[in-house]
């Protein structure tokens, strides 16, 4: 049977190039929406995370209403970190709508997204975005991406993918780009005649796929997923599997059972084939599970989700500033909570180490890894992180580290210092191609050579630059890379830092922290310029006497200290380095914190 009253798709794009600016007047022109509902931009991007960021880090699911037809529509993350939910979201659906920014046109994320759909025979729209930009570039776009698709090994069907020219922000589409659109009714339009309709037989036993998990602390886990044959009830006995054996089959009962309308779960008694539902009710559910009837257990073939490739190693924070402002500050209540993070994440690995005090995390990028302590910073929690670590695999007998593809879009004037500095790191230029007064670049780099580079980089380009990165393979590892080139200010004692001892510190290097921070001896305190770590003393007040000297008076002058984000700081730390993470603070710190132990083991 082929349900000509569903659709499903999902939206794929490189980050920032408007999807969820674009599902936004979808939903409003769908219907989803009252006449004088007040709605936030971008109002699939839920979490402050992603709001405050402008990136959306989850996919999401909603659906609007067009001729009868209800149209599901995936919302999916354009960063390269969390395309473990792209490769999920990809197995719900049967078309996808490519968007790519008409001024930058296919970025390397692009690639990825678009050559993930491919491979799984999906059929493709193109929409060229944000149309009314100045500098569009709308000939030359419709011809990259036909490039991309032929460079991707696409099938004749899908080279012959309709294009739709579109600005998201003004909710208009049009099939030309020399006529401005009205409305979305083109795009809907093609959605309904291009994008299959679902097929399957819904009187065949029941079989689904679990694409993705959500968790409610009341009702625990929520599995979402699509049915690909048969009826799913609620209340039902179902069989729970999977395709690679990993576990024994088992009995499950579906307890609540919700399909998508517009932002909203609504309750459902019965879904048939192609209805993308989400139910609880079964423990320990994960993505890849096939749901099945239990007389006719068959498990359907997951897509394998891409390796970690970057570890970091949690631990309890045992500063001396530790537990004065979180909520959180066991080594139960860390574990717990990494575990409880698996739960909806399959990208992200935690084992235990030898100690019960820390944990190894590994995930997808260092975007990744932030997100997620991030998150856990602002529920309270208090932790220490190391240095990012990348994984290392052995390859026929050779040690193999992973490889990044770099895009750099940069203008002219500042090539050379980005050339110089890719040398240094190892990288290998790919390709190089002017548009406009700016040069696009690719390079072949490990991802050690990208640790700390974004700041350098941002600094060399004058915040003019654009960077983007995508994981590529696995290569012989590349030799030494040298982690940072500076040293790091170190406080000599506790206390609290007053401005007489940061006015003689700062002439040493960049400071971190102003007049009245408290510090710890073994804190990092600033950067020295130099190789070396010197040691600082910011709470050193100064002498008192009772003769006055003329000009002494005049307040110290302070440089403004530098204030790092999490991003930031963790690209800081070096291998002897930890970050302090709590609610309020991020402060950096040696791990041996004693200046004489510290001394001792140099000098071993």
């Amino acid at each position: 049977m082929i349900r000509e009253d569903l659709r499903n798709v999902a939206i794929i794009a490189h980050v920032d190039h408007g999807k969820t600016t674009l599902v936004d007047e979808m939903l409003k022109q769908g219907g989803a929406f009252r006449e004088n509902q007040v709605v936030e931009d971008r109002v699939m991007d839920s979490n402050d995370l992603e709001r405050e960021r402008g990136i959306t880090i989850l996919a999401k699911n909603t659906s609007v209403h067009y001729k009868g037809v209800k149209i599901n529509i995936i919302d999916t993350p354009g960063h390269a970190d969390f395309g473990g939910e792209v490769e999920r979201a990809l197995k719900m659906v049967n078309g996808v709508l490519l968007l790519v920014d008409a001024a930058e046109g296919p970025m390397p994320q692009t690639r990825f997204v678009l050559q993930k759909a491919l491979e799984l025979g999906h059929r493709i729209i193109v929409i060229v975005n944000k149309i009314d930009r100045p500098d569009a570039r709308l000939d030359e776009i419709a011809d990259e991406v036909l490039e991309l698709l032929l460079d991707l090994d696409a099938s004749e069907e899908q080279l012959e993918s309709p294009i739709l020219f579109c600005s998201g922000r003004s909710g208009t589409a049009s099939l030309s780009q020399y006529e401005a659109g009205t409305d979305l009714v083109p795009l809907f339009d093609t959605i309904l005649n291009y994008i299959p309709a679902p097929e399957g037989d819904p009187d065949d036993e029941l079989q689904l796929l679990v694409s993705s998990i959500d968790y409610n602390e009341y009702v625990g886990r929520i599995a979402i997923g699509r049915v690909e044959r048969g009826v799913i009830k609620q209340n039902q006995e179902v069989m729970v599997s999977d395709y690679h054996n990993s576990k024994e089959p088992y009995r499950g009962k579906i307890v609540n059972m919700y399909q998508i309308e517009g932002l909203n779960r609504v309750p459902a008694d019965t879904a048939s084939v192609g209805d993308i539902v989400c139910f609880s009710g079964i423990e320990n559910i994960t993505i890849g599970d096939t749901i099945t009837s239990t007389t006719k257990v068959e498990p359907l073939p997951f897509v394998k989700i891409s390796e970690p490739t970057v570890e970091m190693t949690f631990s309890v924070n045992d500063s001396p500033f530790a537990g004065r402002e979180g909520k959180f500050v066991t080594s139960r209540q860390l574990r717990d909570r990494l575990f409880k993070e698996l739960l909806k994440d399959v990208s992200l690995r935690v084992s235990e180490t030898d100690t019960t005090e820390s944990f190894i995390v590994s995930g997808r990028g260092e975007m990744h890894l932030s997100i997620l302590i991030e998150t856990m910073r602002r529920e309270g929690f208090e932790l220490s992180v190391s240095t990012p670590r990348v994984l290392f695999k052995e390859i026929d007998g050779k040690k193999c580290e992973p490889i990044e593809r770099l895009s750099i879009d940069v203008p002219e004037e500042y090539m050379g210092t980005v050339m110089e500095k890719m040398g240094a790191r190892k990288g290998e230029i790919v390709s190089m191609h002017p548009q406009g007064s700016r040069m696009r670049m690719e390079f072949l780099i490990p991802s050690r050579g990208l640790f700390g580079y974004r700041n350098e980089f941002m600094t060399d380009t004058k915040g003019d630059g654009i960077l983007n990165t995508l994981f590529d393979s696995y290569q012989p590892y590349k030799g030494d890379i040298p982690r940072r080139a500076s040293g790091s200010l170190i406080s000599f004692e506790t206390g609290e830092a007053v401005t007489y001892g940061l006015y003689n510190a700062q002439e040493r290097g960049t400071l971190f922290i102003g007049a009245g921070t408290p510090v710890y001896e073994g804190m990092v305190v600033g950067a020295s310029p130099k190789a070396e770590d010197l040691v600082v003393n910011v709470c050193k007040k100064k002498h008192v006497t009772n003769m006055r000297a003329s000009g002494s008076d005049e307040a110290l002058r302070l440089v403004t200290p530098r204030i790092f984000s999490l991003e930031e700081s963790i690209e800081f730390l070096a291998e002897d380095e930890l970050l302090e993470v709590t609610p309020k603070s991020l402060r950096i710190r040696k791990r041996i914190l004693s200046n004489q132990l510290r001394a001792k083991q140099r000098n071993k």
